[in-house]
């Protein structure tokens, strides 16, 4: 379950002319993922309307959106509560995406991929390689990692040619702390907790060869093992929540 946000859903509210709702979601998300809302805190129209500066309908529509995510619940007496999460649910949420993926490059290996876009996949793989030559991330390639690996990880989805398995991947990506980058933080600043990072960009060569030389159940299972790598971090970032660089991880009950 990922804390980036769901790009669909901020689009498809900025189109409807919401931009103060889209204003409102984003706000309202990275007050939750900071811990300025607390989980179990209800949250009121009406309280956020002068904390925000917006009337109750941008609000309205931004905490509809939230609940969708899966960070905000419904409460019987009216309002919405943060949620929190079980260790378990993040998981499923996990292998979920890890699933989708598999199937993905699976279907890329079947149906062949075009030389164009692996060439494409393996520039962004070489500035991947560039990023992880540092011993340690500091914040700008922290940052440059991320964004490369979610590149690389939306191209893979794309290679299948397939817009509904593509929607699939992306609305699950969207549920919190599922996406490729959710736990990468734990990594920050840490040399030895570092070499996770390498050992996925090795997978990450290693899908694109098997997709590139047609092995399409080789291809499925790396990229299913791949997705287990995230909940490693996941458990990295449970130990040491207040360290872990991961937006929201204090919204997550360990087992």
């Amino acid at each position: 379950m990922s804390t980036s946000p769901v790009r669909t859903v901020d689009t498809d509210l900025a189109e409807a002319g919401g931009s103060q709702a889209v204003k409102a979601q984003q706000r309202l998300r990275e007050w939750i993922l900071a811990g300025d809302l607390p989980s179990g805190a209800r949250i009121a129209e009406l309280a956020l309307v002068d904390r925000l500066g917006m009337s109750r309908t941008p609000i309205r529509a931004a905490l509809m959106h939230l609940k969708q995510e899966g960070l905000l619940e419904p409460l019987p007496g009216g309002g919405y509560a943060v949620r929190t999460f079980s260790e378990r649910e993040v998981a499923d949420a996990i292998e979920l995406r890890g699933t989708l993926e598999g199937l993905a490059a699976r279907l890329a290996a079947e149906r062949g991929v075009r030389p164009a876009l692996i060439q494409q996949a393996r520039l962004c793989l070489d500035q991947i390689d560039a990023v992880l030559r540092a011993s340690a991330l500091d914040d700008e390639t922290f940052s440059a990692y991320v964004e490369l690996n979610g590149q690389f990880h939306k191209q893979l989805s794309e290679m299948a040619d397939s817009a509904v398995l593509a929607r699939e991947i992306e609305r699950a990506s969207s549920l919190p702390f599922a996406s490729a980058s959710g736990f990468v933080g734990v990594h920050i600043h840490d040399s030895q907790a570092r070499d996770t990072l390498v050992v996925a960009q090795h997978q990450h060569r290693q899908v694109l060869d098997a997709i590139e030389r047609r092995e399409a159940g080789r291809a499925e299972a790396l990229m299913r093992e791949h997705s287990r790598i995230a909940r490693q971090h996941m458990q990295l970032a449970l130990r040491n929540p207040a360290a872990s660089g991961t937006p929201g991880v204090q919204l997550i009950r360990p087992s």
